[in-house]
């Protein structure tokens, strides 16, 4: 097996090797990703709403409008994800170290795959817990191997996403969006305090529930709660709305299907009203 090597810095002569940055050996930072359609980002104000005070309590100064920049010439064409990272950059060793603030940003644009908008997915309930009392559980840090190990542990047992409870046993959110059940006219979330990231399209289903006559609610949820749903969907800020049909082997109920299909035809029409492009069917924009 090659080892690699860390080279010290010679102290006989020459510059010190530049600090590496921060976000790199400890996680220090927050990001963004978001749905791009011909290089046009969809919500990005919504992003940067929840990207701005994030790096702020982690002690990180960014200009708001320098960062839009960057996204915006960052997209590419087709359906694709837009990574946005705002990290501490080299400073001086130990954990309360800051720094001066400055940070570091990567922009990056990755084509995404037709068919992952709207797709079906089966849910297995992870091992590892998503830590309530913990303020990163709330934000989007770039310390994600909670949800990596979460992502492995679901795959290793045929499941498409983990379900991810907090340390008090509850529906926390999925390894890589939120939870939604659909309980008669009622739509229930999990709120914040359970542990949760406030989802971008979270927030966008919230909105349009009335539209459809449901009632959004925000309360705790226990797993056997998603076995007596109507209809249980995860949001994500690239796939929009995903049909949850399956949690740990069992066939979860459908009967709000109707329902779920008509919240993801809200956000479908919404997107293409603000980029005319379609993100469930790959084709040239919309004239």
């Amino acid at each position: 097996m090659r080892r690699a090597r860390s080279k010290g810095w010679d102290r006989s002569g020459g510059s010190p090797p530049p600090p590496v940055p921060r976000g790199l050996l400890l996680g220090d930072g927050a990001f963004e990703t978001v749905l791009t359609l011909n290089g046009r980002p969809v919500w990005l104000q919504d992003h940067l709403d929840r990207l701005m005070p994030g790096i702020s309590f982690l002690g990180l100064r960014a200009d708001r409008a320098a960062l839009e920049r960057e996204a915006l010439a960052a997209c590419g064409p087709g359906l694709g994800i837009l990574r946005l990272t705002v990290a501490r950059g080299g400073c001086a060793r130990g954990l309360a170290a800051g720094g001066t603030g400055e940070a570091v940003v990567l922009a990056g644009f990755t084509p995404l795959p037709y068919g992952i908008v709207y797709a079906p997915v089966r849910l297995a309930v992870s091992t590892v817990r998503r830590n309530e009392g913990s303020p990163s559980s709330r934000m989007k840090t770039l310390s994600y191997l909670d949800n990596i190990l979460a992502a492995r542990e679901a795959a290793s047992r045929g499941a498409d996403e983990a379900l991810m409870l907090n340390n008090s046993g509850r529906v926390a959110c999925a390894g890589i969006g939120n939870i939604f059940i659909l309980r008669g006219s009622t739509l229930v979330t999990p709120p914040g305090s359970e542990g949760v990231l406030a989802g971008i399209a979270r927030k966008h289903v919230l909105a349009c529930a009335p539209g459809l006559g449901l009632e959004p609610r925000e309360e705790p949820l226990g797993v056997g709660e998603l076995m007596r749903a109507d209809a249980v969907f995860m949001t994500n800020s690239l796939r929009l709305i995903n049909p949850v049909t399956e949690l740990d082997g069992a066939e979860l109920n459908r009967a709000g299907a109707g329902t779920v299909e008509r919240l993801f035809s809200m956000l479908r029409a919404g997107i293409i009203a603000e980029t005319s492009c379609d993100p469930f069917q790959p084709a040239e924009p919309l004239l």
